[in-house]
This record gives structure tokens, sequence and C-alpha cells, in this order.
């Protein structure tokens, strides 16, 4: 549909008129590409990309508002919109500020998945005009994968998760300092208490009503399962969709089987192919509704072979499924750790974090690599001051040290910090909160 011309005039001028609204800085930071290319964000749904793209906007500080367009895609006055309609946003802002031909357009297009064949237009304006484009679209339209498809190399991803715990301290309006008095360390320890049990969704972060909060992230898996899988893939048996969904999450922080979930279907009763599973397994993984982490090995065969340990995206997730606190927090904590360590890797891309066990059945939790250095060694421990427990974890790093000849040895704890020499190594123990804000 072409946008009548009034309805792009109102849309211009209200963006331009209205004041953006009350933002909590987020970390990631847009680093614009030297070449003429979109930069697109993606990640979960309610993860915050929309608040982002405003938050980019006060970045832009010698950039008067005129000099940017932000267009809600979904904005029911544009509905339906082609390629045309686009082009006739972009006529119209030039006929009302024709002076700005000659200076760079700041384009913010939120929700793109709404106008088909949008990556035209995209490259038709990368190509014609003095544009830097900025783009969101909901993880079901928007992959990365995709857009390197569609863009063909004319776009940088960057990926918004959550609020990390940082940002978190920030919308409850706590500002760290260096040194710490007892009482805000109380505050920090009652905040991460709350961190690791409901998670960073935006929205839910900024409810202080439990019940309500565990509302509305069943209504984000409910979204999540609805759009982002069953509309996307069109998805046929909902039932095992759903049941596969429950059985990934009740393993977070543990190894994942399909085989042995499909032996659990056959047993039920239930018809449905090893290969569908894989492929649904593989729809969550793209909608960021599940991170998949795979057992170190030298061989790249080996790793995509071995068994993944699943995590949320989202402590929350465990929360809406009804996860005792107090019986799993040790999991609960191992899963934030995960979720960081997804968030430093969307921020470095050389690294990458696996798991690492032996034929013994020892393990070390988190193996972060960078090239082909393997960094740091983790594990994640909420009582480390029971000695069978202290054994177990320190037995286990000190083993993956010698094979992988990594001395950087770290165990992130609840609250217990101290460093030690075991068996000729230096072991770190690291309280999560100092972890999570990097004070290590």
């Amino acid at each position: 549909m072409l946008v009548k011309k009034d309805i792009a005039v109102e849309l211009i001028k209200d963006f331009h008129e209205r004041s953006l609204p009350d933002l909590i800085d987020r970390d990631l930071s847009l680093k614009p590409p030297s070449t003429k290319k979109a930069i697109t964000i993606i990640g979960p749904r309610r993860a915050g990309k929309t608040y982002f793209l405003f938050n980019n906007m006060l970045r832009l500080r010698n950039v008067n508002r005129t000099e940017m367009l932000y267009v809600n895609l979904e904005d029911d006055r544009l509905l339906p919109l082609n390629l045309d309609g686009l082009g006739r946003l972009l006529d119209t802002y030039y006929e009302i500020y024709p002076q700005n031909r000659k200076k760079t357009l700041y384009l913010f297009l939120d929700e793109i998945q709404n106008v088909d064949k949008w990556e035209l237009f995209v490259r038709r304006v990368l190509d014609n005009e003095n544009v830097q484009v900025y783009i969101t679209g909901s993880s079901s339209k928007l992959l990365a994968k995709e857009i390197a498809t569609t863009m063909r190399g004319r776009a940088t991803s960057f990926v918004i998760l959550p609020f990390s715990f940082p940002e978190f301290l920030r919308a409850k309006g706590t500002e760290l300092e260096k040194h710490l008095s007892s009482e805000k360390r109380t505050w920090i320890m009652k905040y991460l208490n709350e961190f690791v049990k409901f998670g960073g969704f935006p929205e839910v972060v900024l409810d202080e009503n439990e019940d309500s909060k565990v509302r509305t992230l069943k209504e984000y898996v409910e979204v999540l399962l609805m759009r982002d899988v069953v509309e996307r893939h069109k998805v046929k048996n909902i039932k095992v969709l759903r049941m596969l969904f429950g059985a990934i999450h009740s393993s977070f922080s543990k190894e994942f089987s399909v085989h042995k979930f499909y032996n659990f279907l056959k047993s039920q009763g239930i018809a449905v192919s090893k290969n569908t599973l894989y492929e649904y397994f593989q729809h969550y993984e793209d909608a960021f509704a599940v991170i998949a982490v795979r057992r170190f090995s030298h061989s790249i065969r080996k790793m995509e072979q071995s068994l993944p340990k699943v995590y949320q995206i989202d402590n929350g997730y465990a929360a809406q499924m009804g996860v005792r606190f107090s019986q799993n927090i040790g999991r609960l904590m191992e899963n934030t750790v995960a979720i960081e360590l997804l968030r430093r890797r969307s921020a470095s891309p050389l690294l990458e974090f696996f798991y690492w066990k032996d034929a013994g059945g020892k393990e070390v939790d988190f193996i972060v690599k960078k090239g082909e250095r393997v960094m740091e060694l983790v594990q994640v421990c909420y009582d480390i001051e029971d000695y069978t427990t202290k054994a177990r974890e320190t037995s286990a790093l000190i083993k993956a040290s010698d094979e992988l000849g990594c001395k950087k040895l770290k165990i992130i704890t609840w609250d217990y910090e101290e460093k030690e020499r075991v068996k000729g190594k230096n072991i770190e123990y690291i309280p999560l909160w100092k972890w999570l804000l990097g004070r290590s």
C-alpha cells in the first residue's frame, strides 16, 4: 500500500516533536562500520530492541533530531506497507527537510519484517542516499544468517539480550561505586537474588509484583512458541513442540539428549520422527529461546556430535515454569553465567565457550576460548564450603588445566571469595555479583 501523504507527514512530524521515553542506558555499544552498511539489531523478543534504538538516538549528541527518522513499521496507519510505501516515507521526509539532502540521515526502521522484500529498499538507500540505516526485527523474522543472505554483506549485526546485572542495577536506581559500604553491598545481594530468580527482561525487572512478573513471563513464552516457532516454521504438531519446550527448560544447566526425548515420546505412543525433533530444537535455538553449549573437543566433528548442555536465554523462563529457587539456585547461577558469556561473545566475535568433560565424568562448566587459545576454565558452585563439593570442583579444574594447558582457573560462588593454590595451580574464587560486574 502506498502511504498517504498526510499520514507520512504526520508520522514524521510526530517523531520530531515528541520526547523520547525514559530509558535505561544499555551497555552495548554500536560501532558504525567504515563502509556503508546497515546496522541490524537482533535478539530475543521483549529484550528491549526498540528502546535500544531510542538509546542510540540519544547517543548521537551532535545530531539534530530532524536529521533522524524513526518509523515503527507495526504502526496501524502504515499497514499493509510495501516497498513503494517505504519510498514515499523517505521522499516525504526530504520534501519537509530539503536542506538535509546534503547531511547524513539516521534512518531507524523498527520491526522491518512487516515489509516484504525490505532488503531491496535498504540496499537501494545505502547505494543512492547519504543515509545510515538502523534495523530491528523480531527474532522470528530477522535472524543473523538470514540478514547475511538477504543483505549480501551489506549489514553488520548486533545482539541485544535482556538486562545484564549492571543494567539491572541501573534500572533499580542503584549506582555502583568502586568501594561499597555494607549497606550498599546488602542491597546488591538482594538484587542479585531477584536477578537470578526472575531474570533480566526489562518489563519484568521494572515490575515489583512477583505474581505479575510470572504472568508476564508466561505470556512471553506463549508468544515465542506461537509466533517465533509455530507461525514462522508452519509447525503442525504443536503438542510435541510444547512437550519439547518443557523438556528442554526442565533440563537447563544440564546435558540434553534429543534421542532420549524421542524414546520417551515413543514409549508414550506419540509418533514423531527424530529429525523433526532436531528441527524443533533448532527452531528454539534460532528464536533465542535456548542456548546450546557444546562439549569441547579439538575435533569439530566430535563437538557437533556431542550432547549439548542447554541454558535458558533468561532465568525468568524457569520462574514461569514454577522452578523452586531455593532448590535450584546452583543451576540458576550456572544459567546466569551462560547468559553473560553469550553477551560477552556477542561483543567479542572471536570469543567462544564450551563445557569440558573427560571419560571418567569429571566436568568443567565452561571453557572460554578466544581464537585458538583456551583463555579460562570456569566452574560455578553455590556452596563451595562443603569439602566434598570443593574437592570435586577443583579436581576437575586441575585435570582440565593439565589437558588444555590453561592456567587461569576460576570458581564462581554465591558469596565466597579467596585465592588458593592447589597442586601447584592458582584458583580464584569469586562471588557471582563481582564476576557479573566485571570486578574480578
